[in-house]
């Protein structure tokens, strides 16, 4: 069972670009195993969970510490800097099984979302097995405590509480928020349950032997097809997570047949039971490979060859790490010698990983120290500057790019006084405090691509004493519709309650997007959602600054600039694939009066071709946000072209070259 979910996952991460379900196998399977390991143990006489954890230790540390650190060390060698921080943050999150939560904490954050693959990321489910280590005996102690006798139906009684509980938490989180639900502990809390349930009932009901060769195929073919039928990443781990999960239940359950037609014959065969033993070095090793493998060929995909050569890559590294680091240590006496020799030998063995990851913190911290400029406080760096009329550049020849490369994926600007509106909605309010009385209130409202302009009107508004009101939530343009997701009923509801707080304070003016889907092959569009939203605010007569989408690529710029150099061609993408001459608003006869457009396009793309640098200066973070440095280079023209267009003092703002 181990090899066939192991193979699932392998072979669906490297040629099916999928996820297979075979991780869902695994909890069901860990469920069984330490369940039934648990109700014997208590049956001899009582858990003894000092050596129990001992051997978890000394089973799943070797190998997967010793990933972890050949991984720091070709990280170090191949991985950009941009992904620096990420990686080492990760690791360090894996090392303490920690992983799931710490893709949790980014799935909730909807700029993470845009992070390439992470080496590391496939620790998310190590580590929810770690937890369940931990506490699944505790949790089985207890229960044995309070039934005394009466283990097997009070444990039962308490995993089907368990299964059903968790399983609606994990229908409900899925539906809620599929990425954060996907990494939730508790969301799988009803798989281990399965296998739990399983093992207690397993031996009190006889199947017939003709039913039990039907229950095993039907298994292994509920296994094999699941990440066919279901797209597992993205709609994983509600209740369409039963499928693999029971598929891994009835093959357990046929048990052995002795038929020569059974799913178990092929399942016992030696070559299955060997890569059932290397299966957890397997798993551990295929993703790393699969990622540098990637990065090195600069490939999207790894195609038939290129896979093989991954698998075997693996396959290799698998049986050197299972004989000579992960089958050693687990049949050493490190566990037995001392009565805390396998916690002492788990603590040495981290230290390496964690002292690596530091030591690379480290470095990293001085490499953004030294290198971190403030474009356009000096001649070197005028970033947005550069494209203004009568602009002669000044600087050196050959500047340092700002941000640097490690500083890119951080480089954004919030604020951080925040507060819950009242009308509910998940709509959060943040506000600035301008140092003098308040001259103008303006309110930034919708996704992210509005609310990166902080980083452009925070020293406007310091100067000008402006305060900024921001009502952002990702992924949802500020529109009476969810533009992205239509069956979003949450983002179409924030819209809501966010006009609702707008009309409330009625501010000076509303700054949002005007456009989205400014990308090669898709026209960019001004929905109608966005319209009916400005006409309501027209109602309020409540000013409107509509700004134009920046681009959105199928790349990061910023990670091409690293590998290939700012001038390359591959870099850049000509803007006659982004931008048509006319922006779609202008074809619009139901804009409403209060409405004026900003048009930035033209600092963030030349005449004929939308680069990665401008004035010296990354225009990205990832593959479709600006970067704060970059940004903050436009605070004088965003500023001016705002007071020209609600006529505040009626400044000429900088004319675009």
């Amino acid at each position: 069972m181990r090899a066939l979910a192991c193979a699932l996952v392998v072979v669906y991460h490297v040629w099916l670009d999928r996820i297979s379900g075979g991780v869902d196998a695994f909890f069901v399977i860990s469920g069984f195993l330490l369940t039934g390991q648990l109700v014997r143990a208590r049956a001899r006489g009582r858990i003894q969970f000092r050596p129990l954890w001992g051997r978890m230790f000394t089973r799943l540390f070797p190998a997967a510490l010793t990933v972890l650190l050949v991984t720091l060390a070709l990280g170090v060698l191949l991985l950009p800097q941009a992904r620096w921080l990420q990686t080492i943050r990760e690791v360090t999150s894996a090392t303490l099984y920690f992983e799931n939560w710490r893709l949790a904490i980014d799935s909730a954050d909807y700029f993470a979302q845009h992070n390439e693959a992470s080496v590391v990321q496939h620790f998310w489910s190590l580590a929810i097995q770690g937890q369940f280590y931990l506490v699944w005996p505790l949790l089985v102690a207890l229960v044995a405590v309070i039934a005394r006798r009466r283990l097997r139906p009070a444990l039962a009684t308490v995993l089907v509480v368990l299964f059903a509980g968790s399983l609606w938490f994990s229908i409900w989180l899925t539906a809620e928020n599929q990425p954060l639900a996907y990494f939730h502990s508790l969301t799988r809390v009803w798989e281990f349950a399965l296998g739990g349930l399983l093992a207690l009932a397993i031996d009190a009901v006889a199947i017939p032997r003709l039913l039990r060769l039907l229950l095993g195929w039907a298994g292994v073919i509920g296994l094999v097809s699941c990440g066919l039928v279901f797209q597992v990443g993205t709609v994983f781990p509600g209740y369409q997570a039963l499928w693999p999960t029971v598929s891994a239940a009835l093959v357990i359950a046929a048990a052995t047949t002795h038929s020569r037609i059974g799913a178990d014959r092929i399942l016992a065969t030696r070559p299955l039971q060997y890569l059932g033993n290397l299966s957890y070095s397997l798993y551990l090793w295929h993703w790393p490979v699969l990622v540098f493998y990637l990065l090195a060929r600069g490939h999207m995909e790894v195609g038939l060859l290129g896979g093989t050569a991954v698998i075997a890559t693996a396959l290799v590294l698998s049986v050197i790490t299972y004989h000579l680091v992960e089958k050693p240590v687990r049949e050493s006496r490190i566990a037995v010698r001392t009565r805390w020799g396998a916690y002492r030998f788990a603590v040495l063995a981290m230290a390496p990983v964690l002292g690596a990851a530091g030591a690379w913190q480290l470095a990293s911290d001085h490499l953004v120290s030294s290198r971190t400029l403030v474009a356009g406080a000096d001649s070197d760096h005028p970033g947005a500057l550069a494209r203004t009329e009568g602009f002669s550049y000044q600087g050196r020849e050959n500047p340092t790019l700002v941000p640097s490369f490690i500083a890119v994926p951080e480089d954004w600007a919030w604020i951080d006084n925040c507060e819950d509106s009242p009308r509910g909605a998940g709509l959060q309010i943040c506000t600035s405090t301008p140092a003098g009385p308040v001259a103008k209130r303006i309110v930034i409202v919708g996704d992210s691509h509005p609310t990166q302009f902080i980083a452009a009107l925070l020293p406007v508004a310091e100067q000008r004493d402006w305060q900024l009101i921001v009502m952002s939530r990702g992924g949802c343009p500020f529109s009476t519709e969810s533009e992205i997701d239509p069956e979003n009923i949450e983002c179409k509801d924030w819209n809501a309650a966010a006009a609702d707080e707008i009309i409330a304070l009625h501010p000076d003016a509303v700054f949002t997007t005007s456009t989205r889907e400014v990308r090669v092959g898709v026209p960019e569009i001004t929905p109608p959602g966005f319209v009916a939203q400005w006409q309501k605010l027209a109602a309020e007569n409540i000013p409107v600054l509509a700004t134009r989408d920046n681009p959105r690529y199928d790349f990061p710029p910023s990670a091409c600039v690293e590998t290939a150099g700012p001038d390359a061609p591959e870099c850049a993408t000509p803007r006659a694939d982004l931008y048509a001459p006319d922006p779609p608003y202008a074809g619009l006869d139901d804009i409403p009066p209060n409405v004026s457009f900003l048009d930035f396009s033209d600092y963030y793309c030349l005449p004929d071709v939308c680069p990665p640098v401008i004035g010296n200066v990354l225009l990205y973070l990832d593959n479709n946000h600006l970067t704060a440095t970059y940004l903050s280079t436009m605070a004088p023209i965003v500023g001016d072209a705002i007071e020209a267009a609600l006529h505040w003092d009626e400044p000429d703002p900088p004319t675009p070259a």
